[in-house]
């Protein structure tokens, strides 16, 4: 089978680049994810939040934040969106007084699981070449390689939400850098 330059498309370098399948794969999902969840305040990162937010025990912002790799301000903002919206609340919490727990309201959990069904039609089109089995390999198979790849990230450990562990990850800090009055930098291990 040749492609349109007369190559054969099974020695096509761009075909065999996995960096090329998973952008072809991920631009599809973040169109159909954005069509599905767009009208979310935050889009597909707030239907992130919502999801992650609908787990006990409920947990703080902070936690939330290293769960799913999203910068703590920008969570804040995202939270506060989808709190106007009465999607998700904030109380305190029992076991320390400074920190609020993020709850998702019965409106905000409805609206997760509807979007929820809505992106199973867009990842079922997605896969639509694959058989059930194929899909389910090719799930089992990511969900392992994000693990590994993840767990070679010092900085957060994702793969807990992959798994679905109720509990909190633990916290993992990195080092931050601080110029001192020489203008040099150091490592400070962050609040």
């Amino acid at each position: 089978m040749s492609g349109p330059h007369g190559d054969d498309i099974h020695t096509d370098p761009i075909r065999d680049d996995l960096g090329w399948m998973l952008g072809v794969l991920f631009r599809a999902h973040l169109r159909g994810a954005e069509h599905t969840v767009g009208d979310l305040p935050g889009g597909p990162r707030g239907y992130q939040v919502l999801v992650a937010a609908d787990r006990d025990p409920a947990r703080n912002q902070g936690a939330i934040a290293e769960e799913l790799g999203i910068d703590r301000t920008v969570l804040t903002y995202l939270i506060d969106d989808l709190e106007r919206d009465g999607l998700l609340s904030r109380r305190p919490d029992p076991a320390d007084r400074r920190s609020r727990l993020v709850v998702v309201t019965d409106a905000g959990r409805a609206a997760a699981r509807q979007r929820r069904e809505a992106l199973r039609d867009v990842e079922t089109r997605l896969m639509s070449a694959l058989t059930d089995e194929e899909a389910a390999t090719l799930r089992g198979l990511l969900r392992r390689a994000a693990c590994a790849a993840q767990q070679a990230d010092p900085l957060t450990d994702l793969c807990a939400v992959a798994e679905v562990v109720a509990d909190p990850p633990p916290s993992r800090r990195r080092p931050a850098t601080r110029a001192t009055r020489s203008g040099t930098t150091r490592r400070t291990a962050e609040p």
